[in-house]
């Protein structure tokens, strides 16, 4: 009777499997690792798919091999170019420091430079001219002298010059504020400061008869005020109606306490005002005099002679 296929087969014995152990570690290859007390652990139990998969030897890593970096060296094309700009940069700085008649020679300079003949035309027929030569000793093309000239030296031009002479009767419903004709230091308008908080844009007139000099009405009016203190230091304002309109008339910098005038006191033509004197914003003994027309400042110089007698 035949033996099936599918029967159990029977168990194996202790003998057949220590043989069967002994040819599985003379077949399985020694690890790079293996030590002594690894090998005295029991083997791993293996499934028969395992143990027909053939083993694999160890492969050795590669050894690295040291690569070195490849020196590149610079082309020619590339060194021409560097000496070129080298090159370059010195005839640059060259020309650019050094004159122009280095290069060229006094004919190529002054080509147009011909001989006069005897008839008073040169040479080759053009009309003849002289350039001046480095020591100045040709007439011709010269060098032009330039100046400054302040802003206070052209005011000083502009009005300092100016004439302020007139004369007076000293009698008259509009006169000057003074019976006789006095010098007069600075006009009305644009001028020279005379002082760090002086104005250069004068409003007035400014008359210097000398200090302690008397100062009279030039009409009749009303006194508006009369006061010490501030610019005009000892100052007086009279309002006055001449021709249909409103004048006042200003005396500044007079002596302190030489006025006798009130706000409100009514003042004839000629009257005495004050002393010319020195107080407020000055530099020396005068009279500060203003005329101001509804409000607005006027050259006085200009009315006084247009209207005083």
């Amino acid at each position: 009777m035949s033996e099936d296929a599918s029967s159990p087969k029977p168990p194996l014995t202790r003998r057949e499997l220590k043989e069967r152990e002994r040819q599985r570690a003379t077949e399985r290859p020694e690890s790079a690792d293996s030590s002594p007390i690894a090998t005295s652990k029991p083997p791993r139990s293996t499934s028969p798919a395992q143990e027909k998969l053939p083993a694999l030897a160890p492969t050795a890593a590669p050894k690295a091999v040291p690569v070195s970096s490849p020196v590149t060296k610079p082309s020619a094309g590339r060194r021409v170019l560097s000496w070129g700009t080298i090159i370059a940069t010195g005839l640059l700085f060259v020309g650019v420091s050094l004159p122009v008649n280095v290069f060229y020679g006094s004919s190529d300079i002054n080509p147009a430079i011909v001989l006069e003949g005897e008839n008073g035309e040169g040479s080759s027929g053009a009309q003849s001219f002289t350039v001046a030569s480095s020591q100045a000793i040709q007439v011709g093309v010269q060098r032009e002298s330039w100046s400054v000239t302040s802003f206070a030296e052209v005011l000083r031009a502009q009005y300092g010059s100016r004439n302020f002479s007139y004369s007076t009767s000293g009698i008259g419903s509009i006169r000057w504020p003074f019976p006789t004709a006095v010098p007069i230091s600075s006009g009305y308008g644009d001028r020279v400061a005379p002082c760090r908080y002086c104005s250069s844009n004068h409003r007035g007139l400014d008359f210097i008869p000398g200090n302690g000099s008397p100062i009279f009405a030039i009409a009749d009016g009303v006194v508006t005020a009369s006061e010490y203190g501030g610019g005009y230091g000892q100052y007086a304002y009279i309002e006055h109606e001449i021709n249909g309109q409103t004048v006042l008339s200003v005396y500044a910098h007079m002596q302190r306490n030489s006025s006798p005038l009130q706000v409100g006191d009514s003042i004839r033509a000629g009257d005495f005002i004050g002393l010319v004197g020195n107080t407020g914003i000055s530099t020396g003994p005068h009279l500060h005099f203003e005329i101001r027309i509804e409000g607005e400042y006027v050259n006085p110089f200009t009315w006084l002679k247009a209207n005083a007698f």
